[in-house]
């Protein structure tokens, strides 16, 4: 097992390949601007502003995933609003939580049924306090 968000368990085996790549975490922080007449603004930090985690996953039959069942239960989860620990080889990300705020699909393959044999799967994660 690679890691886990939820009940999101990412893993490569024999017989399955439910991974992702391209995995970038930023942290930002909050600061004001106090306009001075004739002079430049000063800037005023007020505190640490969420942290973002982004990474792609792709979702294939051959891999043996089904890409349209984890399209929709990625889906679900951002719609109810799902907030969970992320764990990566067993290091916590975060002191925080991480909810999903959007995922964007990208269909690749169909068969001549309609099925779709692979896609690809953007995330974003956003902290959650």
């Amino acid at each position: 097992m690679i890691g886990t968000w939820g009940s999101i368990v990412f893993e490569v085996s024999e017989k399955k390949v439910y991974t992702f790549s391209d995995f970038q975490r930023d942290e930002f922080s909050r600061w004001a601007k106090h306009d001075v007449l004739n002079q430049k603004p000063l800037p005023e930090f007020l505190g640490p502003d969420l942290g973002k985690i982004t990474f792609s996953m792709k979702f294939s039959a051959s891999l043996g995933v089904n890409p349209i069942k984890e399209f929709d239960r990625f889906v679900r989860m951002v719609r109810n609003g799902e907030a969970h620990t992320l764990v990566i080889g067993g290091k916590r990300y975060g002191v925080h939580k991480w909810y999903m705020p959007n995922t964007s699909q990208l269909m690749n393959y169909w068969d001549n049924k309609g099925h779709v044999l692979s896609g690809d799967l953007k995330v974003t994660m956003e902290e959650y306090v």
